[in-house]
């Protein structure tokens, strides 16, 4: 999986913090807001996010309604798990990556090993 381009990003924000099904129209309003951007452009992208199995669409009236096929943290975990994939040691990887943790993060990745740890007994 490779890293979302700007726009993609710009547009994938808005429908993870909308938490909600959105027309290109709403999309490009609020990208307007801060930047111009032209609303082909905006439906070009939603739809190559689309074909790339990012986002899911259904029609409303005439329009698509787009929404995320997963979370933003879904996201970033099968970033970091694709990260891992090119390292030939993926435990030093991984214990580099930890060395660059904060205590906050740390402390929820114990959380996170003690919860993964519990499903796998069951």
């Amino acid at each position: 999986m490779r890293r979302l381009g700007d726009l993609e990003a710009e547009i994938m924000d808005r429908l993870w913090t909308w938490r909600r099904p959105a027309t290109v129209r709403e999309i490009v309003d609020d990208i307007n807001t801060q930047r111009p951007v032209a609303y082909t452009t905006v439906m070009t992208v939603a739809t190559i996010l689309y074909n790339k199995g990012l986002l899911q669409r259904g029609k409303e009236g005439r329009a698509w309604l787009y929404s995320p096929v997963r979370s933003r943290e879904e996201y970033s975990a099968a970033l970091m798990e694709d990260a891992l994939g090119t390292s030939q040691d993926r435990p030093a990887a991984l214990a580099h990556f930890v060395e660059q943790m904060g205590p906050e993060e740390v402390s929820a990745l114990r959380k996170a090993l003690r919860a993964a740890g519990r499903r796998n007994q069951e």
